[in-house]
């Protein structure tokens, strides 16, 4: 039947079975990879990937510093900043064409006219516009997240129940009142829903532009053992930004059951 629930334990076991038919899958790959060349490191064993963990934790010698912590700290500055200015702007923008026409009418055939541009396509304009600094990444994030974010604002909103508003003035609420109080509450969990579809596309832009032109990063790590063949290290990284990611996944759905029961229990 579709869309029958199953037991959590079932679900559980499904789950991990996939993680393991994955790990498994890449073993073999490895495993067939090296008994034609021993010396591969396009796709390293399980002890060559050990050896670049360490490689990646471990003091570097020319550098005096760990890979890890530099890259993680120039990385997750750029992309908290980057996310924290599109999601702010968004939540402005979509509110703001949904509560009133005139804006509407004013921001909403520029907004879906930038949704349709590639942020990896237009990197040389923001070189050009913000140089190849910090604001750099942030416009880039923020550019790339902010209209398809401001349009579930702004579908939030236009959602929001006719009657209540008219309630909402009958009582003698404000014009600020109903916005930060009633229309925000509705609005809030579907932002939320936005930023975790958010997560992945936020970290392509920031990967890309630090491929380009980073010095530090994981972007930028990425790209120079790539250029080495040093796959050991890179899948490593790659480990860590899609645990990041689900873990930035998860936190948000903890935040959005926590601000927003009433939203989590109606979608069961």
């Amino acid at each position: 039947m579709i869309r029958r629930p199953i037991q959590r334990s079932t679900a559980i076991i499904l789950g991990i079975l996939s993680l393991l038919l994955l790990l498994g899958s890449y073993t073999w790959m490895a495993h067939r990879q090296h008994q034609k060349n021993p010396d591969d490191t396009t796709i390293p064993t399980w002890t060559q990937i050990g050896k670049g963990v360490a490689q990646i934790f471990e003091v570097n010698k020319r550098s005096g510093e760990r890979w890890i912590v530099v890259d993680t700290k120039a990385t997750a500055k750029r992309y908290f900043l980057g996310l924290g200015l599109g999601a702010g702007c968004a939540l402005l923008i979509g509110l703001a064409m949904g509560c009133f026409s005139q804006v509407e009418a004013f921001l909403q055939p520029p907004l879906s006219l930038l949704a349709q541009i590639p942020p990896t396509a237009a990197l040389a304009v923001f070189f050009v516009l913000a140089g190849t600094g910090q604001k750099m990444y942030l416009y880039m994030i923020g550019f790339g997240i902010l209209p398809a974010l401001a349009q579930t604002v702004y579908l939030a909103v236009k959602d929001f129940p006719e009657e209540l508003l008219h309630k909402s003035y009958t009582l003698g609420a404000s014009h600020l009142e109903v916005i930060g109080s009633i229309i925000l509450r509705q609005v809030l969990p579907r932002l939320i829903d936005a930023l975790r579809l958010a997560i992945g596309p936020a970290l392509v832009y920031l990967i890309a532009a630090e491929m380009v032109v980073g010095d530090v990063g994981f972007g930028y790590r990425i790209r120079l053992q790539s250029k080495l063949l040093n796959m050991s290290v890179v899948y490593p990284y790659l480990a860590f930004l899609a645990a990041f990611g689900f873990t930035m996944d998860y936190l948000l759905r903890r935040l959005q059951g926590r601000l927003c029961p009433w939203y989590v229990q109606g979608r069961g």
